[in-house]
């Protein structure tokens, strides 16, 4: 087969520094944007971005060319920056050093789209940190519990 061929589809977790409550409605949307702005100058497309005030759901697509670890990387990296450059009241902003990443099967990509979606509705109901264990518990990750938060 001469071509590479792949659909890389994942659902990534993480949360601000210190769980600081930063990601406010004067942030949310424009930060979501400049998110999927990085993406697509990567080659790669945000399906879908949620969460609440310390913390993002995103389900993008990557290239076969870019590591989940790299993507991560760059959007984190630019857009703490950017969100520091951009908005006075957020000179100390940073994301954790963390992150979740998990493999979506393009047959439910529909469905983690409308969880992602309904994110402060569903943390009415448990915690991020409660919501991040589970998925971690669910995708078989072995984890240390004191260096899940920073």
């Amino acid at each position: 087969m001469p071509h590479t061929c792949a659909k890389l589809i994942y659902h990534c977790i993480f949360s601000t520094k210190g769980r600081r409550v930063m990601i406010t409605d004067v942030v949310r949307e424009r930060l979501h944007r400049y998110i999927g702005s990085i993406l697509s100058a990567s080659h790669g497309s945000l399906m879908a971005i949620g969460g609440t005030a310390d913390y993002l759901h995103m389900l993008i697509t990557l290239p076969a060319s870019l590591s989940v670890a790299d993507a991560m990387r760059l959007v984190k990296a630019n857009s703490s920056k950017w969100i520091r450059e951009t908005f006075e009241t957020h000179s100390t902003f940073g994301w954790q050093t963390g992150y979740g990443a998990f493999t979506v099967s393009a047959s439910v990509v529909d469905d983690v789209i409308r969880y992602i979606d309904n994110q402060e509705q569903h943390h009415r109901n448990r915690t991020f940190e409660e919501e991040f264990v589970e998925f971690l518990d669910r995708h078989e990750l072995e984890y240390d519990a004191r260096y899940l938060w920073d």
